[in-house]
């Protein structure tokens, strides 16, 4: 049965710090990332040069070099982060051909781990990070990151992505309250307009929050066993409980006035901008509600909302008689041969590793080794702790599994069919049919 978000997700009655202050534990001790003695044995790599590739740009990047900073410091290797551009399977084929690989890649779609496998491009993971692993990381964790039982991949981040931040003034002054069925939020979203504030906000510019949105109705409508089953194309996308599932998020979808900017402008509006307009703007921001992943916590730190304040969450409604708890991450694999990388994969595994990059906020880690002092407020230690707690029954994003080019290209399968769909959500068929159509080439492929 898939986890239940309801009861292990009680987070907007968590305070918190917002994620630029300060990192104490609850008893206002120092953090679990501070001070503390080295959990893992590295060589020594001194003057050796290594390069890390990822598609992370501003916070996220820079919170990660910190990361990579620590390995610097531990190890003596000098290394470079290396910016990649979505679709990463293309933008390493292009680094590859050009005799100029990273040493370390970090992958965010299954698919593309199972490509890089397939064109023989990822080396499988050493001894020492296979340890990491195994002494950390439930056993979901390490599945995705293999093929055929050979594992590849060294899962650094994850996320919930069964999540929904509301503007905590917008729904005081709607005299709005939390959803906890799907019903319930289309109330909510009516209420909160009656109000005279758009109630969604939706970033649908990046195809990827569409399959986000669709994914969570799914699996809590159609159950994990059918998740399961479309995830690996065992079923088509021509199923009934596609359908079911299109003409629930169509209940949203065909309603322009439960949207900022109505359909038009959510296909113009990109993820940050999703998130930033629904805390900004005082008494009347653009939109009260925005749907997205723990990571939304980084956006909403670029306001001046604070996290547990004036931005709270509550989990994903349930369509179904489950909530749904969607779960994406991003895996490291190596590129390349040789000590320097696999220390690399062995840092990243660590309980260190995680420490580090916990503290700066925004994060969430899959090490089940990592204390959750070390998150900065309630508000990440909660959904960090329901996120462990569902240890193997978690489902891990849809498109993520799929061949990238279907489930994580730009203009391209899913990410385009569903940015259509959020311009036409009566064509349910049409819809299905272009998926199906779209999903049979890349999986063949």
């Amino acid at each position: 049965m898939v986890f239940t978000a309801a009861g292990a997700l009680a987070l907007t009655a968590c305070g918190g710090d917002g994620d630029g202050g300060e990192k104490k534990t609850d008893k206002g001790g120092p953090t679990a990332a501070e001070d503390s003695a080295p959990s893992v044995a590295l060589p020594k790599l001194d003057g050796e040069k290594l390069s890390v590739a990822a598609v992370w740009t501003g916070p996220e990047q820079a919170n990660f070099v910190k990361v990579l900073d620590e390995f610097e410091k531990r190890t003596g290797a000098q290394v470079t982060f290396v910016p990649a551009q979505d679709p990463i399977v293309n933008f390493l084929g292009t680094k590859i051909a050009g005799g100029q690989p990273p040493d370390v890649a970090m992958i965010p779609q299954v698919g593309a781990i199972q490509q890089a496998v397939a064109k023989k491009w990822a080396k499988p993971v050493g001894a020492e990070a296979k340890a990491e692993l195994s002494k950390n990381y439930a056993k979901v964790w390490q599945d995705l990151g293999a093929v055929d039982g050979t594992q590849y991949g060294v899962y650094f981040k994850a996320a919930n992505k069964s999540l929904i931040w509301y503007n905590a003034k917008a729904f005081e002054n709607a005299g709005a309250s939390e959803p906890k069925t799907w019903q319930d939020f289309l109330k909510t979203a009516e209420t909160v307009s009656a109000s005279g504030v758009t109630p969604v906000s939706v970033g649908g510019a990046d195809g990827w929050t569409l399959t986000d949105w669709f994914e969570n109705i799914y699996l809590s409508q159609a159950g994990p066993e059918k998740y399961d089953q479309l995830a690996q194309h065992k079923i088509k996308w021509t199923d009934p409980s596609v359908k079911d599932a299109l003409t629930t998020l169509a209940q949203l979808f065909g309603k322009p006035s439960l949207i900022a900017g109505g359909a038009d402008g959510a296909l113009q509006t990109e993820f940050p901008t999703s998130v930033t307009q629904t805390f900004t703007g005082g008494e009347q921001p653009k939109a009260a509600m925005v749907y997205e992943g723990d990571f939304v916590s980084v956006n909403i730190a670029q306001t001046k909302a604070k996290i547990g304040t004036d931005a709270k969450v509550f989990p994903f409604p349930a369509v179904g008689p489950e909530a749904p708890v969607v779960t994406g991450g991003d895996a490291a694999i190596a590129l390349k041969d040789g000590k320097g990388a696999q220390a690399l994969l062995t840092w990243l595994a660590s309980t260190d590793a995680a420490k580090i990059a916990a503290g700066q906020g925004g994060f969430i880690s899959p090490n089940k080794g990592l204390d959750p002092a070390a998150y900065p407020n309630d508000v990440q230690r909660t959904m960090a702790k329901a996120l462990i707690a569902a240890g193997d029954a978690v489902r891990f994003d849809m498109s993520d599994q799929a061949p990238q080019s279907f489930g994580g290209t730009p203009g391209k399968g899913e990410w385009k069919t569903l940015q259509d769909f959020l311009k036409n959500p009566k064509d349910i068929a049409g819809t299905q049919a272009r998926l199906e159509s779209d999903a049979a080439k890349a999986y063949k492929s």
